[in-house]
């Protein structure tokens, strides 16, 4: 038997809220990887979800956790590490399928700064056909948080499942 590193907690954490809310009905889950990278010793996880309102073609969130070998280090061998480092880097990254319109990319941003916080590194990435433009554009926005999160924070990172459900529901409400 061994003891959970601080990743696997706040892993199964998250992943029981977010399976909660699946079977409430709040959201779909369509998408969850759990790696173990042996060559560098780092651990991943994420999760993909979308909510279950009308509006907007196609709105996805996805929960990423990652630890690598220095915060594993950190965690099993305190004396060795600051503990500092025993912690995972979090970010929430949304996905939109929308008209290509240059306003639309601002009043995303807009929108997730609104409920993140300036606090927060926003930043997207968008991905369309310039040949054809009346396809749909494809926007992605990270939302990253500037330090890593400690297994102390276990509360405040469920409260983030929240945050990601009304990020997606003030989204639906952008007239695009």
């Amino acid at each position: 038997m061994f003891d959970p590193t601080a990743f696997e907690n706040m892993k199964v954490v998250m992943e029981g809220g977010f399976y909660d809310r699946d079977l409430d009905g709040e959201i779909r889950i369509v998408d969850r990887n759990d790696i173990l990278n042996s060559a560098k010793m780092s651990r991943r996880y994420d999760i993909t979800f979308t909510d279950i309102a009308k509006g907007l073609a196609e709105i996805f969130c996805t929960f990423t956790m990652e630890a690598g070998l220095d915060n594993l280090a950190a965690e099993l061998l305190p004396q060795g590490k600051s503990e500092k480092l025993a912690g995972c880097r979090i970010n929430v990254k949304f996905t939109i399928k929308h008209p290509q319109d240059s306003k639309a990319f601002l009043q995303i941003r807009e929108v997730l700064r609104h409920i993140w916080g300036s606090g927060r590194k926003v930043e997207q990435t968008v991905k369309y056909n310039p040949e054809n433009m009346k396809a749909l554009a494809e926007t992605e926005t990270v939302i990253s948080f500037n330090r890593l999160i400690h297994e102390e924070q276990i509360d405040d990172l469920n409260e983030m499942i929240t945050y990601m459900t009304a990020s997606m529901k003030a989204l639906r409400k952008i007239h695009l």
